[in-house]
């Protein structure tokens, strides 16, 4: 778990990456004032919480990383593969609808934040410094076998960056240990990478696998020509983890949600 920094200020927990210089961060659940299943620092506004809870969730989370999330470009994620380019003029509130069906934003605008929302999918988040380029990208394995990264990437490209500038940061989602799938999942994944070398294993199950999608998301941003020095890994698994991370596969719908932020 190393090139990762945990972060505590005023009852709230965020990480952050070494390796990314833009302004970030990966949320935990606690230091909120959500209660019941959403207890704490819940910061979906879709799940039937309080809407006042959220609001004052995402306040509070505002300053204690010192600057403005209440205001941001989030998208309704649908486990699919567009990518939306995010601009000024298009930040909304934690309430309501994101401003359009997307898994990843990409944006070259100073100061704007852009965010996914998770609860064991796989949470990444890219910078090109040199170019002012950053993204937020949502990998379930569904989005992650559309090849999600590499959409981005591209859309990224479009805007300047450049692959082997980019630097990159897999965020705390559902390990190994856990995410066991059927055989429709492992196909997918060999499609989508040529391999599950070290990514699959067989579970208990006959006919399921254990497969480790952080892992697998962390190859392709190899295979898509990122340094390996320029992409940290957090192995923290979000569902043996319940003090810290929400999970849909502990919980059910029955949840908060963490979020991964970026801010040029």
């Amino acid at each position: 778990m190393s090139g990762f920094t945990l972060h505590s200020r005023n009852g709230l927990q965020w990480l952050t990456a070494d390796v990314l210089p833009a302004r970030h961060l990966f949320t935990t659940r606690t230091g909120g004032v959500s209660r019941g299943i959403y207890e704490s620092l819940n910061l979906g506004g879709s799940r039937g919480d309080e809407p006042q809870a959220v609001l004052e969730n995402w306040r509070r989370l505002s300053d204690a990383v010192g600057f403005d999330l209440t205001r941001a470009v989030r998208v309704n994620q649908v486990h699919g593969a567009t990518v939306h380019v995010a601009c000024a003029g298009q930040a909304v509130g934690p309430l309501g609808p994101g401003v359009c069906e997307a898994d990843a934003i990409v944006t070259a605008q100073p100061g704007l934040p852009v965010l996914v929302l998770i609860a064991d999918c796989v949470p990444v988040l890219l910078h090109d410094p040199q170019a002012g380029v950053g993204a937020a990208a949502h990998c379930g394995w569904r989005s992650a076998t559309a090849d999600i990264l590499g959409k981005t990437v591209e859309a990224m490209e479009r805007l300047g960056a450049r692959r082997e500038r980019l630097c990159a940061a897999v965020g705390p989602a559902i390990g190994p240990c856990c995410f066991e799938t059927g055989p429709e999942v492992h196909e997918a994944l060999l499609d989508w990478l040529g391999t599950d070398e070290e990514l699959a294993r067989p579970a208990a199950a006959p006919g399921k696998y254990l497969l480790d999608l952080p892992g697998a998301n962390r190859l392709r941003l190899l295979q898509l020509g990122l340094r390996p020095e320029h992409v940290a890994l957090r192995r923290e698994c979000t569902r043996c983890n319940p003090a810290r991370y929400w999970s849909h596969r502990r919980c059910g719908a029955a949840r908060g949600t963490q979020a991964a932020i970026l801010v040029l």
